[in-house]
């Protein structure tokens, strides 16, 4: 077998897993303020990965309010907050750690992906790197995984 198509067959077995996860009927409930296109980019890359969302437009202030509510420090902050099970998911959270996160179901907040990054689910494609944090009780993060993961090497 070729490397590619070993890639390939990696690739759509990751994706597929993902899938089938989130087809179990996990919802989330996202926040964001109305006529962003990245939002509705990355709840539509939540939709594709089988997650059911509902998404609500909120004034600024009241997006922020529910940010600080969950817990979450300014520095740790993006465009859209979502919530899922128990958790927060702030910013371009790719879908397969959302996955993760359901699956290994860590004491802590959730995750973010501060800011905006370029790559990101609902950003467009780069390679950009970037993290994926897990935000723990005490509001201090861990790296959960990195962006783009290393050919052949799935995001730690």
């Amino acid at each position: 077998m070729t490397a590619i198509r070993k890639a390939f067959l990696a690739g759509a077995l990751s994706l597929l897993s993902t899938s089938v996860l989130a087809a179990a009927g996990d919802k989330v409930e996202v926040f964001s303020t109305s006529g962003c296109g990245c939002c509705l980019g990355w709840v539509q890359h939540l939709e594709d990965a089988g997650f059911e969302v509902t998404n609500e437009n909120l004034a600024m202030a009241d997006l922020y309010a529910k940010k600080m509510d969950a817990g979450l420090k300014q520095d740790q902050t993006s465009c859209h907050t979502g919530f899922v099970d128990g958790y927060v998911l702030e910013g371009h959270v790719p879908a397969r750690e959302v996955t993760r996160l359901l699956a290994e179901r860590p004491e802590a907040i959730g995750l973010t992906v501060p800011g905006m990054p370029a790559g990101s689910p609902g950003m467009g494609e780069s390679d950009e790197p970037y993290d994926v944090l897990l935000v723990l009780k005490d509001g201090s993060t861990e790296v959960f995984a990195s962006y783009p993961e290393e050919k052949g090497i799935r995001a730690q």
